[in-house]
């Protein structure tokens, strides 16, 4: 069954069943709408909206949790630019409505072999709720005067939200891959949820443990205008130590100017650079860095803005990458420094349950080009120490530099040297990422397994490598346009492996997230409410933190080993749903803790 949401007149919802008629069966204030969506949620609908992070937080904040969406901003992110659909583009039924703004993505798309899914799993995707067109409703107006004008997409009529859905439908059932772009959206779809899910409930969050690693780090919290007392010693070693007493170690240039007249010929003064010279002011320096990125993103001010009431609770933005990984809007969720995660620590009577998929994008890889022989180098172990064992090359950092190499296309150095030895061990592997870069080099998109496009060069390459191909080139110009095809081809090596661990990703959440709720429906604890995450997440485990590879879960102590074995067994359903009976396998280290920074322990 699905419901298709939108306004209907001022201050109210409708509500549609496109399969029984085009018109609502109800309609509703917006404050009677939780109420009403609470009660059909028990016939498990695929709520059809416009935008999941402006419909969902209202229901959430009177604890009402969906199991499934369809969010038209983002599956239109993807259908608007795949492969997949690009020969159904266009005018006609199959134009994108005005009113439908480009959303918080970036629009990228594929073609790729999806892996037969199998029955276990169309409960909860239900690929079929994407497969058909023209169901009652298709023919509405998706360009009603005046719709372009709004931003707000929770004012878009019912009547427009169901003709963009039937348009959706359509581009899908027409593609040359419909299965895997109804698994990619119901996957994108239910990623969307659990974004707005970890602002709702928050990642629990500990001001006291986190002050006193400020205080361990920094200093005493400093006066307004003033540094901390740890960071103003380091520089003041570090003026002296260059013999330039009045730099500004916060201003990039001058930086660069005293590193010179000291002696050290630098390009920049990241801390890669800085080691490869021998200089007594390069350790404090690269110490009052560290400290100056503390202080700049995770310290006092930071804590005032972001921590409320033991919640840490970021902006997430689902497929906010060009390869559909998130972003964030505000928090920097995505770059928490490890000494910062003590600070991560479960409510009493509460534990959090830490996984990580270990080398993740190397096994996409290997399921990606269906390669036998690098699949088999991660079985069961230690993917880099599996390469080391096959003779490919004879250390593990070595095995870890050359397949970085591969999938950014290293040629020199290190990487350079060791990427041919891959290429004669993992053949299939190889040649995948080689023609992504071919691909990317001529200017022609790429795709992901699951069907997300990279986005097209901009005009400024487009104009280089025109000016390339004019009878009045320039050696110069010839030379500016190989070296921009080759940083596009790049990108496109690297965004066909990136973009299907952000799809494996987003699946392992997605098959997750209903296994902690059955957890909890099996076992009710009346006593282990979460009352700092809200009613939704009274005494049920549930996702808190999400970055790339590593999801960290909130549970009630006593349910910790029971959500252990679900995040692994999710971990195994997500490589299925994506690669099939293909053996490549997708082992995590996990860890039922206190504290994140345990995690690691």
């Amino acid at each position: 069954m699905r419901i298709v949401v939108g306004a209907a007149g001022a201050g109210r919802v409708g509500l549609v069943d496109p399969s029984v008629s085009a018109d609502p069966f109800e309609t509703v204030r917006v404050d009677e709408l939780p109420a009403i969506v609470r009660t059909l949620e028990a016939r498990r609908p695929r709520w059809v909206w416009s935008d999941t992070r402006r419909w969902y937080p209202r229901l959430l904040a009177d604890g009402v949790r969906v199991e499934r969406a369809h969010d038209l901003l983002l599956a239109a992110a993807i259908l608007d630019q795949s492969t997949a659909t690009a020969s159904l583009r266009g005018e006609g039924s199959h134009a994108r409505p005005q009113w439908l703004p480009s959303g918080p993505v970036e629009a990228v798309q594929g073609t790729g072999v999806p892996a037969a899914s199998s029955a276990s799993h169309a409960s909860l995707f239900e690929f079929d709720d994407f497969g058909g067109a023209g169901e009652a409703g298709g023919a509405a107006d998706a360009s009603a005067p005046g719709l372009h004008e709004s931003s707000d997409l929770i004012g878009v009529p019912v009547a427009a939200v169901l003709a963009e859905h039937a348009r959706q439908l359509a581009l899908v059932a027409s593609s040359n891959q419909p299965g895997a772009l109804r698994l990619l959206l119901a996957a994108e779809s239910a990623g969307a949820l659990i974004g707005v899910e970890l602002h709702a409930a928050g990642l629990p969050w500990h001001r006291g443990v986190h002050e006193r690693v400020l205080e361990g780090e920094l200093g005493p919290k400093p006066a307004p205008g003033r540094k901390p007392a740890r960071m103003e010693e380091l520089a003041a070693e570090v003026r002296s130590l260059l013999a330039a007493p009045a730099v500004n170690l916060d201003s990039q240039v001058d930086l660069l100017k005293a590193l010179r007249r000291a002696g050290i010929d630098v390009e920049s003064t990241s801390k890669w650079q800085l080691r490869e010279h021998e200089h007594p002011a390069i350790e404090p320096l690269v110490a009052y860095k560290k400290l100056s990125r503390l202080y700049s993103a995770n310290a006092w001010s930071w804590l005032d803005e972001w921590v409320v009431d033991g919640r840490f609770r970021p902006d997430y933005v689902p497929g906010g990458t060009a390869t559909g990984r998130w972003a964030t809007s505000g928090g920097g969720a995505l770059q928490l420094p490890k000494n910062v995660r003590s600070a991560v620590v479960a409510d009493p009577g509460w534990a959090l349950v830490v996984a990580d998929a270990a080398q993740l994008e190397p096994r996409v890889l290997a399921g990606l080009a269906h390669d036998e022989s690098m699949a088999e180098a991660g079985r069961g172990r230690d993917f880099y120490s599996g390469i080391v064992g096959a003779g490919v090359v004879e250390t593990r950092d070595q095995a870890k530099v050359a397949i970085l190499g591969a999938m950014y296309g290293a040629t020199t150095g290190e990487s350079g040297r060791l990427v041919p030895r891959l290429a004669r061990a993992y053949p299939k592997a190889m040649a995948l990422v080689d023609r992504a870069a071919a691909d990317g080099e001529r200017g022609a998109s790429v795709t992901t397994l699951l069907g997300r496009s990279s986005p097209p060069p901009g005009e400024e390459w487009r104009s280089v490598q025109s000016r390339a191909s004019q009878p009045e080139a320039t050696p110069a110009d010839e030379r500016r346009a190989r070296s921009r095809a080759r940083d596009w081809g790049r990108f496109t090596r690297n965004f066909v492996v990136q973009g299907t661990a952000a799809e494996w990703a987003l699946c392992w959440m997605a098959v997750l997230r209903p296994k902690l709720v059955a957890i909890a429906a099996a076992a009710p604890d009346p006593d282990q409410r979460a009352h700092r995450s809200g009613a939704a997440f009274d005494r049920v485990p549930h996702l808190v933190y999400y970055l790339h590879d590593e999801i960290i879960v909130h549970t009630p102590r006593e349910r910790a080993d029971d959500v252990a074995v679900a995040v692994a067994a999710a971990a195994a359903e997500a490589g299925r749903l994506l690669f099939g009976e293909f053996p490549v396998e997708f082992p995590l280290d996990l860890a039922i803790v206190d504290s994140y920074a345990l995690a690691d322990a």
